[in-house]
């Protein structure tokens, strides 16, 4: 049981993550040639990172098919333990409230995705 909730977490940042490295690199390509300005990019990126989460949720949800809040939050918070690491290792710095304020509706979408999935998994398997 334990197993087949962790394969679910992994689908789940998988998920994020892929979605995340694409989104940047469209983003990057938008950027280079295009005349996008950085207040649009950052209002871009929340939107892009909240549906990432969610869909991340959504997976892990549908591939753990039960405790679906359990698995969206843990989606979350290991997406935001992630980015703890590499800008605390990587840059020395910590989360500042906007960020705090970010990854907790990151959570919120996350967790929301889990319970999504978990009850779109139900109705099929029904």
């Amino acid at each position: 049981m334990a197993k087949s909730r962790f394969t679910a977490l992994l689908y789940g940042w998988i998920t994020v993550f892929g979605i995340m490295l694409v989104a940047s690199l469209i983003l990057s390509l938008l950027l280079r040639f295009t005349s996008l300005g950085s207040s649009t990019l950052t209002w871009t990126t929340l939107v892009i990172s909240i549906i990432a989460l969610f869909a991340g949720g959504l997976i892990a949800g549908l591939k753990g098919k039960e405790k679906g809040w359990i698995l969206g939050a843990c989606t979350g918070l290991g997406f935001t333990f992630f980015i703890l690491l590499y800008q605390y290792l990587g840059y020395s710095s910590g989360f500042s409230l906007t960020q705090l304020l970010h990854h907790g509706g990151f959570l919120l979408a996350a967790l929301l995705g889990g319970v999504f999935g978990v009850n779109m998994s139900s109705e099929s398997n029904s």
